[in-house]
């Protein structure tokens, strides 16, 4: 049964920053009915109370919806909200002079001014806050706070106050307004950086997969290049002397056959050098690629030493490991350890991101490897051990001696 954190344990990087801001900004909206909207009822009364708490829960659901949408833009999941973001700008408005021709024009008494006065502090540091999620210039983000900071110190010199008491009124807003307007901007701003981060390891991996398959292709150019060119022109030269009815024509292209074979042992060999590779290399590798990625890896044991068919297998099995840790989990840790134990070589891979890790039992990657290590009577494990750790274990029979063992 999913509980809480296996929910929490099971999203990436991104989106547990995604779930948290969105959830930050939205108890923003509930805070606000809790702080100025449900002391009215009590501070005012029923009568006056009844129009403004809905006015405030109507701003709040306001804030909301463009949370959500300011949030999917950011995420680049659609448009920018702008009718929404005008929307909540007209409802903050409304609200906050409503507020304030009720202070003005209502009971008179210090409790309903009090509330009031609070309606309207809140509405405005949480209106013009949320508004600045989803604005994509500083000077949007600043033109905004200057206007609402100048409307409200018009406003306060229409209703009688001296110009001094206005100025103050305004440099009071813009300083409210101004610090959630911040941590709105910084929030988007981090938000978007996760995100960019996280798509740069992704294409890293991507990269890393790429440049092996060049290098590759390269050896195989090398191999084949050379060989195909000389198999061209003898082949060239046999159809010459056989138009001529010469019998160097049959000589010519027993060369090209002996070219051919060799050309095939070439080839051989480059694909046993690509497919035996060295575990103690890969080890290295699989370090500096996660440590690239920002994942803390940590190698322990030692692989010389060991026979080459053993480490061809499990060296395999490190970098298909390497692979799922940076295409499927979302690892913060990795721990890499290879040991000798009962005459069985044996190789542990955990991280923790389970969550995000291909099961043990599918994946054509962990059936390859199967295969791969039942070639040398060896057996794969693969599956989540605990709350989000994935853990998988390779054993390849000792076939050699000389072995130095290793504590596991």
């Amino acid at each position: 049964m999913r509980g809480p954190g296996t929910w929490w344990r099971g999203k990436s990087t991104p989106a547990k920053v995604e779930t948290y801001t969105r959830g930050s900004f939205h108890f923003f909206a509930v805070m606000e009915v809790a702080v100025a909207g449900v002391p009215v009822i009590g501070q005012i009364g029923g009568g006056p109370g009844a129009v403004l708490l809905p006015l405030v829960c109507i701003h709040a659901a306001s804030c909301a919806l463009t949370v959500s949408r300011a949030v999917n833009w950011v995420c680049g999941r659609q448009e920018q909200p702008v009718r929404t973001m005008w929307t909540l700008g007209v409802v903050t408005a409304v609200v906050a002079v409503a507020a304030l021709a009720f202070a003005l024009y209502g009971p008179g008494d210090e409790d309903a001014e009090s509330a009031a006065g609070s309606v309207i502090g809140v509405v405005l540091v949480f209106g013009v806050g949320i508004i600045a999620l989803g604005l994509d210039s500083r000077r949007h983000v600043y033109t905004m706070l200057a206007g609402f900071a100048g409307g409200a110190g018009i406003v306060a010199v229409l209703t009688g106050m001296p110009v001094l008491g206005a100025l103050v009124i305004a440099l009071l807003v813009l300083v409210s307004c101004g610090f959630l307007t911040f941590t709105a901007v910084f929030s988007v701003w981090l938000l978007k950086s996760v995100y960019e981060l996280d798509e740069a390891r992704e294409t890293r991996a991507r990269l890393a997969v790429a440049e092996e398959r060049l290098r590759f292709g390269r050896d195989l150019h090398d191999v084949m290049g050379r060989n195909l060119a000389v198999i061209a022109l003898k082949s060239e030269l046999a159809v010459q002397l056989a138009r001529r009815g010469r019998p160097e024509a049959v000589e010519q292209m027993i060369e090209v056959q002996r070219i051919a074979q060799e050309s095939q042992r070439e080839v051989r060999d480059v694909v046993r050098g690509y497919r035996e590779a060295d575990l103690e290399v890969e080890l290295v590798g699989a370090q500096g690629v996660l440590t690239a990625a920002g994942i803390a890896c940590e190698v322990t044991g030692e692989a010389a030493g060991l026979p080459v068919e053993v480490q061809s297998a499990l060296a395999w099995v490190v970098r298909e490991a390497t692979t799922n840790v940076l295409r499927h989990g979302n690892a913060e840790r990795c721990a890499v350890n290879v040991g000798v134990r009962e005459g069985r070589v044996v190789l542990k891979v955990e991280n923790d991101g389970a969550a995000g890790a291909s099961d043990g039992g599918g994946g054509s990657g962990l059936a390859g490897l199967r295969e791969r290590l039942a070639a040398v009577d060896g057996t794969l494990e693969a599956g989540r051990v605990g709350d989000g750790v994935f853990r998988l274990v390779a054993e390849v029979p000792l076939t050699g001696a000389g072995v130095r063992e290793v504590t596991v």
